[in-house]
């Protein structure tokens, strides 16, 4: 049997604002051996691209994908969704790893990265903001 459940990345794609009409679930990256391949295929993805990592991580993370994505990638960091201490926070990959390094996040962590729009013809960009 298949039983619906909690699922965190579908509130966190919703609640960061970012398209969700095109979307890529990736999970936790991996911690060592090929993640910056990873990252480097990432951002070249056209998709909103869903992520999960941990709080002890997610600095190191943010900085990463600041320098391989561009610090001016839009994203959101979306906290213990569904529990009393939820929080979304959305700006810059680079605006976020300066936040979360003067304020330790805690708990569950989602991210919502934009896509990469630069190689989406202008035509479907102007779509997505209707």
């Amino acid at each position: 049997e298949c039983l619906p459940g909690a699922t965190a990345f579908v509130p966190a794609l919703v609640q960061s604002g970012i398209p969700a009409n095109r979307f890529v679930f990736e999970g936790f990256l991996p911690p060592k051996k090929g993640r910056q391949t990873m990252l480097k295929m990432l951002a070249e993805e056209e998709r909103t691209i869903i992520l999960y990592e941990s709080p002890h991580r997610l600095v190191k993370t943010l900085h990463e994908l600041a320098a391989v994505f561009g610090a001016e990638r839009q994203a959101a960091v979306c906290r213990e969704l569904t529990k009393i201490f939820e929080e979304t926070n959305k700006n810059t990959l680079a605006a976020l790893a300066a936040h979360y390094e003067h304020h330790p996040p805690k708990g569950e962590i989602v991210l919502v990265i934009e896509g990469n729009s630069s190689r989406r013809p202008q035509k479907e960009m102007e779509e997505e903001t209707e």
